[in-house]
C-alpha cells in the first residue's frame, strides 16, 4: 500500500511516508497491560490546501461514554468482521465522517498503540494510522454518535496559542491536564497524546514541515 500514491495527494502529505512505521511492522500487534482489552482504531486524517488540515470530530453527548461530548479523531473498536486493524479505521471513519478512505485516501503510516493509564475508564488498547486526502474532500456528522466534524490546520494545532491546560474532575477532586484549544473546543486525554505523538514524528523524521503550502514558484 506504501506504493500507491493518488496525484491528487499533494506532496507534502507523501512526505510523511518517510516519518512513518510501515504498516506491516510489528509494533501493530495487540499492546496492552491489560489482557481483557478490545483493540480499537482511530484515524489521522490530513487534507491537503493553503494549510494541512487534520480531521477532527465532537462526539455527542451520551450517557454511559466515558468520552462524551469529547473532541477526538474518527474512530471506534474493532469489529468482528475487520480483517485488521487499518481496516477498522477506514471502516469507523466512513461510518462517522462520510469520508471513504478507500477511495480519497492514501495510507501513510501507524502511530506507536496506547491505552488509556486511569483505570476507571474501559480497558482498550487504540492504534492510530495517517492518512492523506487530496484538496477539497468533504466530512460531515455522519453518526449520531458525532455532533461536529471540523477540518483545523496542523500549523495552528503546533503553535503556542493552542496550547494550555485543562481542569478535569476525577471523582472528588480535579486534576490539571495539559490540552489544545480550537475555538471553545478542548483536545485532552488519550486525544492529545496521539497529536503530541504524531507532532513528535514529523518533527522528527519528515524532511521538512508539512503544515504550511509550498512558497510560490519564483516567475
Amino acid at each position: 500500500m506504501r506504493d500507491s500514491k493518488p496525484p491528487a495527494v499533494d506532496p507534502r502529505l507523501v512526505s510523511l511516508q518517510r516519518a512513518l512505521p510501515d504498516l506491516a511492522d510489528s509494533h501493530l500487534n495487540p499492546v496492552s497491560a491489560r489482557e481483557d482489552a478490545v483493540q480499537a482504531a482511530v484515524s489521522l486524517v490530513l487534507r491537503a490546501g493553503p494549510d494541512i488540515e487534520l480531521l477532527l470530530i465532537r462526539r455527542a453527548e451520551a450517557e454511559g461514554d466515558p468520552w462524551s461530548g469529547h473532541m477526538a479523531l474518527p474512530g471506534g473498536r474493532r469489529d468482528s468482521l475487520d480483517e485488521s486493524l487499518l481496516e477498522t479505521a477506514v471502516r469507523e471513519t466512513l461510518e462517522e465522517t462520510g469520508v471513504c478512505l478507500t477511495e480519497a485516501g492514501v495510507p501513510f503510516g501507524p502511530l506507536a498503540p496506547l491505552a488509556p493509564t486511569n483505570r476507571r475508564l474501559p480497558p482498550i488498547s487504540i492504534f492510530p494510522f495517517v492518512f492523506g486526502v487530496p484538496e477539497g474532500t468533504r466530512a460531515r456528522a455522519a453518526s449520531p454518535e458525532v455532533d461536529e466534524v471540523l477540518w483545523t490546520p496542523v500549523s495552528y494545532l503546533q503553535s503556542e496559542e493552542a496550547s494550555g491546560t485543562v481542569e478535569i474532575p476525577l471523582g472528588d477532586f480535579t486534576r490539571l491536564f495539559p490540552c489544545l484549544r480550537v475555538e471553545e473546543r478542548v483536545i485532552w486525554g488519550l486525544t492529545y497524546n496521539i497529536l503530541q505523538d504524531f507532532f513528535r514524528t514529523i518533527r522528527e523524521g519528515s524532511p521538512e514541515p508539512i503544515a504550511q503550502a509550498p512558497p510560490p514558484t519564483p516567475r
